[in-house]
């Protein structure tokens, strides 16, 4: 077999398993009963900061109308809240509640945790050695 076959297939591989895991750690914790675009919303604002619902959609490639259902649906469930733009009166500055911050941290810890202990409970100590040092190379191969 050709090296350029064996990565290939480790490629394949890895990628599968990849997202094998990420429907199990998914399995493991949620935010409730929201769409995508619903979490997808949610992730854009923990990690860039609040912000109008223009921008969301700018952001997410939609249309106004379509994210304007989201932040509705978003803001029933009580996990964003709007205050006035103080620079434009007209417009809405949207962000995360308290309460969503709080069901991502415990989300990310269920996740967490489940992997510890999977960890924890298959691997012997030598493959949880070897699993870390799998993580370095991983990180390379994420890292731009």
């Amino acid at each position: 077999m050709a090296e350029s076959d064996t990565v290939a297939q480790a490629a394949e591989a890895l990628s599968g398993l990849i997202g094998k895991l990420k429907r199990k750690l998914r399995e493991r914790a949620t935010l409730g009963d929201l769409s995508p675009s619903q979490v997808a919303v949610i992730l854009r604002l923990e990690r860039e900061g609040e912000a109008t619902s223009a921008k969301l959609a700018q952001a997410e490639g939609m249309r106004p109308q379509s994210m304007g259902a989201i932040v509705q649906a978003l803001q029933a469930e009580g996990l964003i809240e709007a205050a006035p733009d103080p620079c434009d009166g007209r417009q809405l500055i949207l962000s995360l509640t308290s309460a969503c911050k709080r069901k991502i941290k415990a989300n990310r810890a269920a996740r967490r945790d489940w992997l510890a202990q999977a960890i924890q409970t298959k691997l012997s100590l030598a493959e949880q050695k070897q699993l870390g040092a799998c993580i370095d190379l991983l990180k390379r191969l994420a890292d731009d």
